[in-house]
């Protein structure tokens, strides 16, 4: 059974930095990404990377402000946030899947329970 956690989450100040945590187990060589849910909004896509660290991709709306990284010993995924924007708040929410395009797709992906993060000004 695959077990996706989620630690990081927080209220931030506008401009300000926060780190984002996820660990899997159960699932061979993952592909893990994130997602995000705003109050009112659907899921939209994040970040995602592959199991071996490389081939990261992310939504437009965080290029550049945005890391997602995964160390390929142990399944954990770290989202690196600076630069955070109002428009950033949202419920964030691991995916891990087969592979990461498969996670980009939300293609048969198991989620986290979501960690909040609210950018106050």
């Amino acid at each position: 059974q695959v077990h996706v956690a989620e630690s990081g989450g927080g209220v931030v100040q506008l401009g300000d930095s926060l780190r984002l945590s996820c660990e899997v187990s159960g699932i061979d060589r993952p592909g893990m990404g994130w997602f995000r849910q705003a109050l009112g909004k659907s899921r939209e896509f994040v970040a995602a990377v592959a199991w071996h660290g490389h081939g990261a991709r992310y939504a437009d709306s965080v290029k550049g402000r945005f890391t997602i990284t995964k160390d390929m010993a142990e399944d954990i995924s770290n989202l690196q946030m600076n630069n955070l924007a109002a428009e950033d708040t949202a419920v964030y929410y691991c995916a891990v899947g087969k592979t990461a395009a498969d996670v980009r797709e939300g293609r048969e992906v198991t989620w986290g329970r979501g960690t909040q993060v609210i950018v106050s000004s």
